[in-house]
């Protein structure tokens, strides 16, 4: 297998950091992304070269487009982009902030949006490439406390949906990982709360309690690599995957509810058409 050119948002720790880690084993290159340089030296004393470590803050679109075309410059392609930045704010949709609601999209959506922006012009010139959206089981189905993570992850999977079909004549891919719960520091110091109203406490033991119930057994961000290969590496791959054995039982309960739904009220749809 011909050597591959990895381009990965939120390389620090978590999926980000196992999926660098498993490209660099393999022998493909890397240029990483983080806040903190620090946090990719062990990697860099170890792999030298093959890593290009770049402070990137994906909120920001001119240091995106200028992050993407200084790892296309120094590697001389790309062709895996791999959208992995990312947090989880947690908060009833009553009691988030302005700022909450912003912040969640500036970095779930739009950062996302402007690193994909800023590869294709190279990827559509070489004929060639993938484009990894990390979204989540939050993408196809919504719990209560994460309204807004939900509505960033909709918003993800929609724009890459119509990218998929958009890029395809181009031999540029697309495809969205939704992971279940894994062992990751998404809902620690990375996730941000909003304060809590007194209304919703009976609310928010409940959602907590479901919530530690489905991630029961959260997956290993350390086995999810072999499984991204196997994606990346696929002819054709997948527009969607769940990573996880929880999330299909959850879209299909999800999915079945909506179809039969849709089913009892097309009387009241069609009626609509006039």
């Amino acid at each position: 297998m011909s050597e591959k050119v990895w381009f990965i948002t939120g390389a620090s720790r978590g999926f980000g950091r196992e999926w660098t880690i498993a490209a660099l084993e393999r022998g493909d290159k890397v240029a990483a992304t983080v806040r903190d340089l620090s946090t990719l030296d062990d990697l860099s004393a170890k792999d030298g070269d093959a890593l290009l470590p770049l402070k990137l803050d994906v909120t920001d679109r001119d240091a995106d487009f200028a992050a993407v075309k200084q790892a296309h410059d120094h590697f001389g392609r790309l062709d895996i982009v791999v959208n992995n930045a990312g947090y989880g704010q947690f908060g009833f949709i009553e009691e988030l902030s302005e700022q909450d609601a912003r912040d969640q999209f500036e970095t779930n959506v739009f950062g996302a949006l402007w690193i994909t922006q800023a590869a294709l012009p190279f990827l559509r010139a070489q004929r060639s490439g993938h484009i990894i959206q990390v979204s989540s089981i939050g993408g196809i189905t919504a719990f209560p406390n994460v309204g807004i993570y939900h509505a960033s992850k909709w918003a993800l999977e929609g724009f890459s949906q119509a990218l998929a079909q958009e890029v395809a004549e181009f031999g540029v891919h697309v495809t969205l990982i939704e992971p279940g719960g894994f062992d990751t520091d998404w809902a620690g110091s990375s996730a941000r709360r909003a304060p809590e109203l007194p209304d919703y406490a009976d609310a928010h033991r409940k959602s907590q309690a479901e919530r530690s119930s489905r991630n029961a057994k959260p997956g290993d961000p350390q086995a999810s690599a072999a499984a991204l290969l196997k994606v990346v590496d696929a002819s054709p791959p997948p527009l969607r995957v769940f990573f996880g054995e929880v999330p299909l039982g959850l879209a299909k309960a999800d999915y079945e509810s909506r179809l039969a739904n849709w089913e009892k009220w097309q009387p009241v749809a069609v009626e609509a058409q006039g």
